[in-house]
């Protein structure tokens, strides 16, 4: 079993390009958010460009648009086709423009419909590596053979309730849980919790060592998936990026908890210590 730590994350990180344009460093785009759940794919987009992405879009219902365009800035939000305020009709649209981006994350605060059920079969054919996270996991749950096929390359980011909706069996060890999903379906499992998991299809698993208990907070897992799709967008390996990913999100959790206390820390204080979660790393 790896550790996921300092010293392992330092060597992984991909080096910043001092002569690079935005163009340079990845772009991503970020899917999500209905009525009721704006937050969700905000923090998300927020993460991705605390975390290097040189262009962050962010795809979220027509319903919405305005208010994740009030609370974006680097991000670039941009209306879809929506019904009963949650994205319908719209694979057209998404998929033209995922075409030019580098990585998708799909999920965070989307909701349940039959029609979003309907589409992620749609989304399990985008040819870049896609981040599946929140109800972009619930949803997987009709699609499992279609998760099988995919070729490119796929993240779950589940915490456990999330995990059993979809055949995770917790009945055995988390450790032993993760890395059997991954090799059965062939994709990178990331499953949150105390001493998140990571478990890649060829059997190789690592457990993070930073995050603590004020992160339990609804909001938390959307900047983590934010931080993933930016690091798979910026090229990194899909097993590595997982690894960075959780090992940061947990230390910009703890230099939170130092500054704020645990009890009152917040995801938007997560956000605020992913820079210096990475140059603490970095150093």
């Amino acid at each position: 079993m790896r550790c996921i730590d300092r010293t392992f994350v330092k060597r992984i990180l991909p080096d910043r390009d001092p002569g690079g344009h935005k163009g340079t460093f990845g772009k991503v785009l970020c899917v999500g958010g209905s009525v009721g759940y704006t937050g969700a794919p905000v923090f998300a987009s927020r993460a991705a460009v605390r975390t290097g992405s040189g262009l962050v879009f962010l795809a979220v219902p027509e319903s919405i648009w305005q208010v994740a365009a009030v609370k974006s800035d680097e991000a670039m939000p941009f209306p879809m086709p929506d019904r009963d305020g949650k994205l319908h009709g719209c694979w057209k649209a998404l998929s033209a423009r995922a075409e030019g981006c580098d990585a998708v994350l799909y999920g965070c605060g989307l909701g349940r419909s039959p029609g979003l059920d309907e589409m992620m079969r749609d989304v399990l054919t985008l040819p870049q590596p896609l981040v599946l996270d929140a109800d972009g996991i619930n949803a997987l749950a009709g699609h499992m053979d279609v998760l099988k096929r995919r070729s490119a390359v796929t993240v779950l980011t589940p915490h456990e309730g999330e995990f059993a909706r979809i055949g995770g069996d917790l009945r055995r060890s988390r450790i032993d849980a993760a890395v059997d999903f991954a090799q059965t379906y062939g994709v990178y499992m990331v499953l949150k919790g105390p001493g998140t998991v990571v478990a890649a299809p060829d059997g190789r698993y690592a457990v993070n060592t930073t995050g603590n208990d004020g992160m339990a907070k609804g909001g938390s897992g959307d900047v983590l998936a934010g931080m993933l799709v930016s690091l798979l967008g910026q090229g990194m390996d899909a097993f590595d990026a997982c690894c960075a990913a959780v090992y940061l999100h947990g230390l910009a959790g703890d230099l939170a908890a130092a500054d704020k206390g645990k009890r009152g820390m917040t995801p938007t204080d997560l956000l605020e210590q992913i820079p210096y979660a990475i140059k603490e790393t970095e150093q």
